[in-house]
């Protein structure tokens, strides 16, 4: 019987999942890689045999440099598609939930408000690596999906681009969200109000520098990946 108590996090060590360790209480279990090795999918099935959890989060998988999707695509691959379909096959096995940590940019860039129903098209390898990841997820209708559009707090960047919209939401501002919407099934966006990067940005930093985003470079962004928030609003 798995024990309503327990909540599982995988990528307890990243830069969110650091942050989600300091407002949660000791009924999420945060398992370093060597505990939980997402590429060993034996190891996942008997760790989480033993700790029986209701729920797991998985936030384990690679994301920047941006960049290393394009350079190392065997890397992306192994980590965001098959370490997830892994998780995946364990969590459908023992029955237990899970919630898996997708990106707003698996959304094409064509129009923005993209509401959870509609057509996705990535325009980079992170985001078709984390399409992967959901194409697994979403055979298993015990799951969670989350499309979100957050960053760090302060703004890590020295400029910020004018012409990309999307829906940065700061990781702290997330988690209250987060945590309100934990029991849901199915698919939701989640971030803050559409703006520009520049716009979002200098809130917090009036400083900010402009800068114009031009797609001539790899790896390609989506100038246009802003998501409807219709159906969060609505939970929440």
């Amino acid at each position: 019987m798995l024990n309503k108590n327990k909540i599982v996090v995988t990528g307890g060590s990243g830069r969110f999942g650091k942050l989600l360790k300091t407002k949660t209480n000791n009924k999420f279990i945060f398992p370093n890689k060597k505990q939980l090795d997402i590429l060993n999918l034996s190891k996942v099935i008997k760790y989480l045999s033993k700790i029986k959890p209701k729920c797991l989060i998985h936030l384990a998988g690679l994301s920047r440099p941006m960049i290393i999707h394009e350079k190392n695509i065997s890397l992306s691959i192994k980590l965001n598609i098959i370490g997830t379909s892994n998780v995946v096959i364990a969590c459908e096995k023992l029955g237990i939930k899970l919630i898996y940590f997708s990106t707003s940019y698996v959304y094409p860039e064509t129009k923005g408000n993209h509401k959870e129903c509609d057509p996705l098209l990535p325009v980079n390898n992170y985001a078709w690596s984390k399409l992967g990841g959901e194409c697994a997820v979403q055979m298993y209708k015990n799951s969670l999906i989350l499309r979100v559009s957050m960053t760090e707090k302060p703004f890590l960047h020295k400029y910020a681009f004018t012409n990309m919209f999307t829906n940065f939401i700061y990781h702290d501002e997330f988690i209250n969200i987060f945590l309100k919407i934990i029991n849901q099934k199915g698919i939701i966006n989640i971030g803050g109000p559409t703006s520009s990067v520049y716009n979002f940005a200098k809130i917090s930093n009036p400083k900010i520098k402009k800068k114009i985003l031009r797609n001539n470079k790899i790896p390609k962004m989506p100038l246009k990946a802003s998501m409807n928030l219709k159906k969060l609003n609505s939970i929440i």
